[in-house]
C-alpha cells in the first residue's frame, strides 16, 4: 500500500515593518473593476475646502481578485454590524453614560 506523506498545516505569518505599524488616515474612497479585478483607492479630502474642486492625495491603492472582494466585503459587513449594535447599546437610556447627568 502506497502512502503519501501528509502535508504540514499551513499557517500565514505576516510581518509589518514598525514604519507601517500607524496604517494610513483615509476620509474618502473610490471603488473600480475591470474583468479580473477590483480596485479601491483611498484618500485624504479636505472637505473643509469651499471650492468647486476639493483637493485630495491618495494613500493607499489595493487592488484584489473578484473572490477576495466578496470575502471582504463579508467580512467588512460582519464587523459593521457588531460596531453598529455595540454603539446602539451605548446609546440605550439603561446603559448610564458618564457624560449625561443622572
Amino acid at each position: 500500500m502506497d502512502e503519501t506523506p501528509m502535508e504540514p498545516e499551513r499557517q500565514i505569518s505576516i510581518h509589518v515593518e514598525p514604519q507601517d505599524m500607524a496604517g494610513h488616515y483615509a476620509n474618502f474612497a473610490n471603488v473600480s473593476h475591470s474583468d479580473y479585478e477590483f480596485t479601491i483607492t483611498f484618500a485624504r479630502v479636505d472637505h473643509e475646502v469651499e471650492e468647486a474642486v476639493i483637493p485630495g492625495v491618495v494613500v493607499s491603492r489595493i487592488s484584489v481578485a473578484p473572490r477576495f472582494m466578496r470575502e471582504l466585503l463579508d467580512a467588512m459587513e460582519e464587523n459593521y454590524a457588531r460596531w453598529q449594535a455595540r454603539e446602539n447599546i451605548k446609546n440605550l437610556p439603561e446603559f448610564g453614560r458618564e457624560d449625561e447627568p443622572a
